[in-house]
């Protein structure tokens, strides 16, 4: 098995959605003897925004982005740490997608609509969010769930879970009993997508 591991908080050993993909990994990591993890943390290493200069496959961009691509199709599980940040997700973590996100390579337009390339794959999204966002008054204002899943949707990616704490800035206690939460449904989600497997 391919796992591909993605962090984006610039929030460092702070960060929720951090501690959660590390967990989701080290779960997988017992669940399946034979794992081969690739790592990119974004903010650490952040890629350049999409531009046709970082596109152009004969530059040192562009043949970054092919490499982003192949090693994003030859996963079969993805664990993306993705935080909200301003509604959305951060600038980081989208850097990345429009570099994967590629017409012909994880996409194509056919005469019937888009057809996703990127498919049979698990997504795991390890989402924090400072507020409450499932429900309630401001669930209108959720644009970074909404959003990976209408763009991994797009690619192909029909296996999506999200591992979620939320409200984590409410309340140093909120943040411990969401973040325990979100811990506590880890080991029987990596269960049932190791079968489903």
């Amino acid at each position: 098995m391919k796992l591909l591991h993605i962090d984006s908080s610039a929030l460092g050993d702070y960060s929720v959605s951090r501690q959660l993909s590390a967990d989701i990994v080290a779960e997988l990591k017992q669940q399946a003897s034979d794992i081969q993890i690739s790592y990119r943390d974004l903010a650490a290493q952040p890629l350049l925004h999409w531009t046709p200069a970082v596109a152009d496959a004969g530059t040192a961009e562009g043949r970054e982005g092919n490499t982003l691509v192949e090693e994003f199709l030859a996963s079969d599980v993805v664990v993306i740490g993705a935080p909200m940040y301003n509604f959305g997700i951060s600038s980081q973590l989208k850097s990345w997608i429009d570099r994967i996100a590629v017409a012909g390579k994880t996409f194509r337009y056919t005469e019937q609509g888009v057809e996703g390339l990127a498919k049979g794959k698990q997504v795991i999204i390890a989402s924090s969010r400072g507020g409450m966002y499932v429900d309630g008054p401001f669930a209108a204002f959720d644009h970074q769930e909404t959003y990976l899943t209408a763009l991994l949707g797009f690619l192909g990616v029909t296996d999506l879970t999200f591992v979620r704490a939320e409200g984590v800035a409410i309340s140093p206690e909120n943040k411990e009993q969401s973040v325990k939460s979100a811990q506590n449904a880890i080991p029987s989600l990596v269960a049932k997508l190791a079968k489903a497997a």
